[in-house]
């Protein structure tokens, strides 16, 4: 197994993308804490995981992410619960299609405080634990249109410009530390997201992508399944793109 007895932590991790890294680590050897916005949301995704294995290690927190304070508390619980924390997947995200004209400040500010902050407010206190036990791997989320840009909903694009600015800043900044810090950037994905886009925008989409599918949440978790094992040792600072080659 490639994460045998590995602790990990998966924020927006109880649908989507997030659940199926969760599941994809258990099924690896991790042990796993996922991390959601609602108790109730939290605690359905752990009882279908412990339903399909009830060996499992898995457990569930719903921190507001957005909470400095809160979250440094609940990367510590875990890190004292479990001895260690070697991966951090900063997953949890809001996206946005909203025209310019139509855009209120107060939107903005949400999903850069959500997609952008809170990976910060994860961050921190992860290295911590990390650097302390002498190492550890950081994955973040990003997206497709942190490369091309979208047509509509500048905020999104723009939150993940700024993760993968993150994400290559910290690779430099914790390399010496012996903590890797990449991330994934899905294409278009068969997520609850993606389902609430209008189809005008997903159908141009997936016209775009040469391999003629949309990506299941299953070919994501395979890239964050590479990316946090041995198999990922010398790789620091990536962006993988997840997409079929889309272009949007």
């Amino acid at each position: 197994m490639l994460l045998q007895d590995k602790v990990a932590v998966v924020t927006g991790g109880t649908r989507g993308i997030g659940y199926a890294v969760v599941k994809k680590y258990l099924e690896n050897g991790a042990k796993v804490v996922l991390f959601g916005s609602k108790e109730e949301s939290v605690d359905k995704a752990v009882q279908s995981l412990k339903k399909e294995n009830p060996d499992w290690v898995v457990e569930g927190m719903w921190p507001n992410l957005t909470d400095a304070d809160e979250m440094a508390d609940a990367i510590a619980k875990v890190g004292e619960k479990y001895g260690r924390l070697d991966i951090l997947v900063n997953n949890a995200g809001i996206s946005q299609s909203t025209k310019l004209e139509d855009y209120q400040p107060e939107d903005f500010a949400g999903i850069m405080n959500l997609n952008v902050n809170a990976l910060f407010n994860a961050i921190q206190p992860a290295v911590k634990i990390m650097r302390a036990q002498g190492g550890g791997v950081i994955l973040n989320t990003s997206s497709m249109v942190s490369i091309s840009g979208q047509k509509s909903g500048v905020g999104y694009p723009t939150s993940k410009f700024a993760v993968n600015g993150m994400t290559l800043s910290l690779a430099r900044e914790l390399g010496p530390s012996n903590i890797r810090v990449n991330g994934v950037a899905p294409g278009v994905t068969r997520t609850d997201m993606v389902a609430a886009l209008p189809e005008q925008m997903i159908q141009p989409l997936i016209a775009t992508i040469p391999l003629r599918r949309i990506g299941e949440p299953e070919d994501v978790a395979n890239a964050f399944l590479f990316l946090a094992s041995d198999m990922a040792s010398y790789i620091t600072g990536e962006i993988l793109s997840v997409d079929g080659a889309a272009r949007s």
